[in-house]
């Protein structure tokens, strides 16, 4: 039996509005605006995370690759792809997109 990584690479393509988003790596502890530390260990309220968009699918209208996107990651799919944990949501499970485009954009930015 032949194992999957010696086969040949498979591409990934997302389907119809799905995304794909890889989980920016964790800040660790924090700095509040006046300055206070803030340890990784810290509990707080949900938290929305920030993700790269690495896939989309042919029915997602509003993101593309290379965008960062704000969403829940408790209410996302996981996966794992070559030992990196990824997240597979809907587009309208995203909050929010940071990109250089700009059409209707709030004036704050990363």
């Amino acid at each position: 039996m032949q194992a999957v990584s010696d086969g040949p690479k498979l591409e990934i393509q997302m389907l119809h509005d799905r995304v794909l988003v890889r989980l920016s790596p964790e800040e660790g502890e924090r700095r509040s605006s006046g300055g206070i530390v803030i340890p990784a260990t810290a509990q707080v309220a949900r938290r929305l995370s920030w993700g790269d968009v690495l896939g989309i699918g042919n029915s997602v209208r509003n993101v593309n690759v290379g965008d960062r996107v704000l969403f829940n990651p408790e209410d996302q799919l996981e996966v794992e792809i070559r030992g990196e944990g990824h997240l597979v949501m809907r587009e309208r499970d995203i909050h929010a997109v940071a990109t250089e485009r700009t059409e209707h954009g709030t004036g704050l930015y990363l």
